[in-house]
């Protein structure tokens, strides 16, 4: 295919147009680039400077407070409510324990001593068994009333109807 020396020209200048065209478009993209790298270090800076202190305070005013109410809280009941029952459980169980190793050894357990057992179920074995199934209860009661769930805490399912006019 043969080209008339117009057309060659006209070729070799629109070549020419689309190499500087080209040339300028990555001028213009190395620019942007600066810019935009500078722009993300300035709002790098914004943030460490402006908008961290305010999230920080809001923290420390706002949720810091009440996560420390509710430790205090939840070390409250556990120190004030659960190792008490559960330390009067243990101990319970421990005697109750004792009572029914002394048994088997054919000794008695009284008054916090070991003595000759007598024939026949001693009435302070009785009671310290009674004892220990009214302590394990006491905690299985305490357990259920701290772990069930409030039925006014939560919110119904169905939305509400409008009443009726």
């Amino acid at each position: 295919m043969s080209l008339t020396r117009k057309r060659k020209k006209e070729l070799r200048r629109l070549r020419d147009n689309a190499t500087e065209l080209w040339e300028s478009q990555q001028e213009v993209v190395g620019h942007a680039a600066e810019v935009a790298r500078e722009a993300s270090r300035q709002l790098g800076n914004v943030g460490r400077e402006q908008v961290l202190p305010v999230v920080q305070d809001a923290y420390n005013r706002r949720v810091a407070p009440t996560v420390n109410r509710g430790v205090k809280l939840g070390r409250h009941v556990v120190d004030d409510k659960v190792v008490p029952i559960v330390g009067g459980v243990v101990g319970s169980a421990l005697s109750a324990w004792d009572v029914a190793n002394a048994k088997r050894q054919g000794l008695e357990f009284t008054g916090g001593r070991i003595v000759k057992k007598k024939q026949g179920p001693g009435v302070g074995s009785v009671i310290a068994i009674i004892l220990g199934a009214a302590a394990a209860v006491g905690v299985l009661y305490a357990a259920w009333q701290a772990l069930r769930t409030d039925d006014e805490l939560w919110v119904a399912d169905d939305p509400l109807s409008a009443p009726d006019a």
